[in-house]
């Protein structure tokens, strides 16, 4: 029996050089009604709708902070993945450095509020706050300090949570603290 390979994008690009316009409309209409995903996708990408990034929060949240009363449970790649997707569809800093800081947002208070402990959930809690906060430095003065200073509260908030995390997050920050103009009162001590 011979074996096929895996279809490749090329193999799907030479298949949709031969389509005609009306089939390729026909074909991004199928995909945007296949998947709420494929909708977010789309609609990020051609900056559609009010808020494009409320869908990937809405994800975001649901893996960093589920509901345990419902049976959820959590899953960092699938968080870590809306990250990605909207990266993928449209990539603007901004918009990841929101996603980033609302993901070490909702982990923190997660952490926090459920006394919820796992050594791999905190390792990605602090690889997300080091991510957010490189992204973040490089954004506008203001956009800029709004997310550092939500950034600081995150720090504020994981000395709850142990694990070393807090005392992580002030080495991450003391070492962007040189690459950011700060005002009195940001990234002050703990």
């Amino acid at each position: 029996m011979v074996q096929r390979r895996s279809p490749t994008w090329s193999d799907l690009k030479a298949k949709l050089v031969d389509l005609d316009r009306t089939s390729f409309l026909g074909l991004v209409k199928d995909l945007y009604s296949a998947s709420k995903d494929n909708q977010a996708f789309l609609h990020a990408r051609f900056d559609l709708g009010a808020d494009a990034l409320k869908p990937y929060k809405i994800r975001i949240d649901r893996w960093v902070a589920p509901d345990f009363m419902k049976n959820q449970n959590v899953s960092v790649s699938k968080a870590k993945n809306a990250i990605r997707e909207y990266q993928n569809a449209i990539g603007r800093p901004e918009g990841l450095a929101e996603l980033m800081v609302f993901y070490c947002e909702h982990a923190s208070d997660f952490s926090s509020a459920c006394a919820f402990e796992d050594e791999a959930y905190f390792k990605a809690l602090l690889n997300m706050f080091h991510q957010a906060l490189k992204i973040s430095i490089t954004l506008e003065n203001d956009l800029r300090d709004a997310l550092l200073d939500r950034l600081d509260e995150v720090r504020r908030i994981s000395q709850s949570i142990g694990y070393g995390v807090a005392d992580e997050m002030n080495i991450l920050l003391a070492e962007y603290k040189d690459d950011i103009c700060i005002f009195p009162g940001h990234l002050a001590a703990p």
